[in-house]
This record gives structure tokens, sequence and C-alpha cells, in this order.
């Protein structure tokens, strides 16, 4: 990704901002933050208008629509990205759970979970990914996360607290600092678990081209060659918003077509197995596609 085509994402607001956020939802309902929610979207849309022509390109582009239907989609978009911001700080406010989850796919999770080897969970900005770590918790293996820097104090307070009760550990990305790799490397040679997003060439000039949503483009190749080098196995997981409490979580495992190929094959064949779950999360749910800045090749 060129550093022009580059959206540094981080939960948006100072810090000022999102403490009143935590305490106004501990006194008031998340229908109440929807319901404001859909007034401020406008003039959001308005002030950070090259995130929202990515979005509207994403729509008008990629999917065909018209001028019309994809200002209301990407209207919808941002509405739905406002969501997933307030449930997380609706959660960090009431410290439990309002939301409804479903799995699809947790049997792969669990052969994973229950087998000596470590595994890797390749994560993306499409839906709530990093709700899964707050709403979900397990004591068998730890699992390492991947983070990138930008978060306020208060955000990052908040969300460390809920993780590391949930047995998940935070691994910073810090620019031109590899620590990070040594990280993963030695969480997985001790069984444990390590989750990273998927879908952004961030900090990694190693990627591959893939047919992608009647277009074609760049996905990291890092978490696949690295699954490739220890030999361990990767699970797809995608978590979708269905309604104002209920997520679903999809998971399923990334699958290689050249395993008696060359180095740079298999990794490809991951990349683009990784891409085509991804592509049929996207086509299910359009509107939940998080990446805000211009994604294809030109």
């Amino acid at each position: 990704m060129t550093e022009g085509r580059k959206w540094k994402g981080k939960t948006g607001g100072h810090t000022w901002g999102q403490e009143g956020l935590i305490a106004f939802f501990k006194l008031s309902d998340l229908r109440l933050g929807y319901f404001v929610l859909a007034m401020v979207v406008p003039f959001y849309m308005l002030f950070s208008y090259t995130n929202y022509l990515a979005i509207y390109h994403f729509f008008r582009k990629q999917w065909g629509f018209s001028v019309w239907k994809s200002f209301r989609k990407t209207y919808r978009n941002h509405y739905l990205f406002g969501q997933i911001i307030l449930d997380r700080f609706a959660l960090f406010a009431k410290g439990k759970s309002p939301f409804e989850l479903e799995i699809i796919g947790n049997e792969h999770f669990h052969r994973l979970l229950d087998g000596e080897k470590g595994f890797l969970i390749a994560g993306s900005h499409i839906g709530n990914f990093e709700i899964s770590g707050y709403l979900l918790r397990q004591e068998k293996k730890k699992i390492h996360a991947l983070v990138y820097p930008g978060e306020t104090e208060t955000f990052r307070k908040y969300r460390t607290k809920i993780l590391n009760h949930n047995n998940i550990h935070l691994i910073p990305v810090l620019e031109n600092d590899l620590s990070h790799l040594f990280a993963i490397h030695a969480a997985l040679q001790k069984g444990e678990i390590v989750s990273m997003p998927c879908d952004r060439n961030v900090g990694s000039p190693k990627s591959v081209t893939c047919e992608f949503l009647n277009g074609k483009a760049d996905f990291p190749a890092g978490a696949f060659a690295i699954a490739d080098t220890l030999g361990v196995e990767i699970l797809s997981v995608f978590v979708t918003k269905e309604s104002g409490r209920k997520y679903t979580v999809h998971v399923k495992p990334v699958q290689t077509g050249a395993a008696t190929g060359s180095r740079q094959e298999r990794i490809a064949a991951y990349v683009r197995s990784f891409a085509g779950e991804a592509e049929a999360i996207v086509r299910r749910y359009p509107e939940q596609w998080f990446n805000y800045y211009e994604f294809w090749k030109e």
C-alpha cells in the first residue's frame, strides 16, 4: 500500500470525548447512543471526505450501484461503523456484555485449542473482529493479539483490562522495530495462539495480488509466511453485526491448495484462500466493509 493510499485507522475522539462516552453509557442505554449517532454520521461523512470517498467508490466500482444507492450504502456503512465503536465503549462502561453471540464453525477453534501446536487467527477490518476478544474467554491457551499504536490512553487502558481478563496478551507493532516478529515466533513455538489482521499491508513489503470483489487487491503475506515456516494452521475469523444486540462469529480454516509446491506457491495459496473467505463474507455483509482507503489497485 503506498503512502498516499494508506488509511491510518484508530478509534476517533480525544481522551475527554472517550471518557465522556464511557460516563454516558454507565447511565444510558445503547439505543439512545444509536439514535444520536444517526444524526452525527452526516457531519462525519462531510468532514472525513477522503474516508467517505473510499467507501463510496467501493459501492460504485466494486458493486456497480447507482449514485444514489451508493450514497445510501455509504451512509449505512458509516452508521454501522459508529455502532461498533459505541458497542466497545458500552462494554468498557458496563463491564459486562449486553450482546448475544452466535459462533459458526466453533469446532475448528476447539480442535486446534485441544492440540499441542500453536496456531494463527487471521482477522480483518470486516465487521467487529476486536469485540470477539471482549466477549469470548478460554483458559487453555493464551492468545497474543497484534495491535498498532495510535489509540488514546483511555482506550488502551480499558481494552487491556478486559483482554487480560480473557487470557489475551497484546503485542504492540512499533515503527522500525521487529520485536513483534520475535514475540509471534515465541508464542507459536510455545503452542499458544497469535491473532493478527490479514487484510492491510501495513509494515510489510511482502504481499500477494488477489482477485477480490471484481478487482485486484494486495493482501499481506506475513502471517501466512510465518505459518508456513513453523508448520502451524490458520483460522480465518470474521465477526459480523447482525442487529443491535447480536453478533455472529464465522470461523473457518484457511486452506492451502499448493501443499507440495514451492514456499512462494504455498504462501500465495494461503493468501488467496484467506482473500476468498473474506470476499464471501463481504458479499454477505457489504455494508460492514471498514477499510477506509482506496483498497483496490488502479
